[in-house]
């Protein structure tokens, strides 16, 4: 089993495609095929199958590239000490929430870029809470932050580290703004202003007025929470959205938060990642940054 084969596996896992595995790695599509070949026939087992035209890894081929992607980590991590290097290098892939990285990462990885100059770190979006936990089910993040109520990880490790306060949100002049309170029912000709499907939010949105019964037919689906404020602040709906990301404009008088009175489960930001992955200097560091930074900054 040669580390060649392994990066080949690790890069056709993740795109699922061997003649783009071959541009990125610059092989002959036919040296992709023969490395996974040789690959599966030392492991005795299929990695891939072909349902039509797409290719997916098999079961033993998730379960494979946990114990390639650890390999190589190590073989990285022992060419360094061999060669004297000093300087924990390598690559940290993340998935968040827009709502994250615009209001809650930056100055921990400003942080951990001083601590780690030579860390890669990759951002890939996770749309919803849902989408970030199987990118890390299947090894495709290290890491990954999500924004839901407290709840068993299985495979994963999930860590809560601070509450998150939701607002449901109107323009200033919005009629709503003159009751006093507001039930299920008074949004039902509202126009709802929605993050993306899987997002725990607007489940929880969507949830509490399908127990009511009230089934509000005018929505809009949007991929970006800065979409959604500038929709709010220019009167065209309702969202309802984490408070650090509408506190400032609430401030500055943009938009207003309506008397919601359901009661809501807790949400929390937490991090998560596999129980099987290997445990880094660099991803424990940034593990530690996070707990640090987090919890620190909101127990004050």
């Amino acid at each position: 089993m040669e580390t060649k084969q392994l990066i080949t596996f690790k890069k056709a896992a993740e795109t699922l495609n061997f003649t783009q595995t071959a541009k990125i790695l610059n092989f002959a599509q036919s040296s992709v095929t023969a490395q996974i070949k040789a690959l599966e026939k030392e492991l005795d087992t299929p990695l891939f199958e072909r349902l039509g035209k797409r290719l997916y890894l098999t079961e033993s081929g998730r379960q494979f590239k946990i114990y390639a992607d650890k390999m190589l980590v190590l073989t990285e991590e022992a060419r360094m000490v061999a060669s004297g290097l000093e300087e924990p290098a390598g690559t940290l892939v993340i998935g968040a929430q827009e709502s994250q990285c615009t209001y809650r990462l930056p100055p921990i990885l400003k942080e951990f870029k001083d601590q780690f100059p030579n860390v890669k770190l990759i951002f890939k979006p996770a749309h919803s809470d849902e989408m970030a936990k199987e990118k890390l089910l299947e090894g495709n993040l290290d890491v990954a932050f999500i924004m839901d109520t407290l709840k068993p990880g299985d495979a994963l490790t999930i860590e809560s580290l601070t509450e998150d306060k939701m607002k449901l949100v109107v323009a200033p002049e919005h009629p709503l703004l003159n009751k006093s309170e507001i039930f299920p029912k008074d949004l039902e000709q509202e126009t709802l202003l929605l993050t993306e499907t899987g997002c725990s939010y607007r489940t929880y949105l969507e949830n509490t007025l399908r127990e009511s019964e009230i089934y509000p037919t005018n929505k809009f689906e949007f991929v970006s929470i800065e979409a959604i404020k500038q929709c709010v602040i220019a009167g065209l709906g309702i969202a309802i959205l984490p408070e650090m990301a509408v506190e400032k404009d609430i401030k500055k008088g943009l938009m207003e938060e309506i008397k919601w009175r359901q009661p809501a489960s807790p949400f929390f930001t937490q991090i998560a990642w596999h129980k099987d992955k290997l445990m880094t200097i660099p991803l424990q560091s940034f593990i530690e940054l996070t707990r640090k930074t987090l919890k620190d900054t909101h127990s004050k």
